[in-house]
């Protein structure tokens, strides 16, 4: 069985023999299964009247929000995105009423972001629709494959130092 990059690399192989490209057989196909996968993704969060960013910040604070909430900064460092981007992200789920903003008991200078009760049914009711999702994804790998796969990535992120999550 053949894909696409394979036909990049051999092409690669051809024009410059004297280049070692077998990393690319790898990050091409990470990369190129990112994009595939987060296409897949989107449109199913699409489908439920979300954004797949959208669904990932609500996610956090439900797993690990507990009942007090998460700082911005916190929710920050989960999505690896910008101090902007997440106060953006804040303001477009509050108008949707799935989160809200809340002074925190310990520091009045620190703002906690908290699910409403909308947006923690919204998560209860998406996630196992998800997990099936994923599982269509990966349908083509047994269970031991699977296994092997995330223990691979998992030493790959870790050496690539992508361990902290929030």
């Amino acid at each position: 069985m053949r894909d696409a990059v394979d036909l990049i690399t051999e092409h690669w192989t051809i024009e410059r023999p004297d280049v070692d490209v077998s990393p690319m057989a790898v990050i091409g196909r990470i990369t190129r299964l990112s994009r595939v996968l987060e296409q897949d993704l989107k449109r199913f969060f699409a489908g439920h009247g979300l954004e797949f960013w959208e669904f990932d910040v609500l996610a956090t604070l439900r797993r690990s929000g507990g009942s007090t909430g998460l700082t911005a900064g916190a929710l920050n460092r989960a999505a690896m995105v910008t101090s902007g981007a997440i106060t953006n992200r804040i303001d477009r789920l509050e108008t949707k009423q799935l989160v809200r903003r809340c002074p925190s008991p310990g520091d009045r200078r620190s703002i906690l972001v908290q699910l409403t009760d909308e947006g923690r049914e919204l998560v209860d009711r998406l996630l196992p629709l998800h997990m099936d999702n994923e599982q269509r994804l990966l349908a083509t790998l047994g269970a031991t494959e699977r296994t092997q796969l995330a223990d691979l990535l998992r030493t790959l992120a870790v050496a690539l130092d992508d361990t902290a999550l929030d």
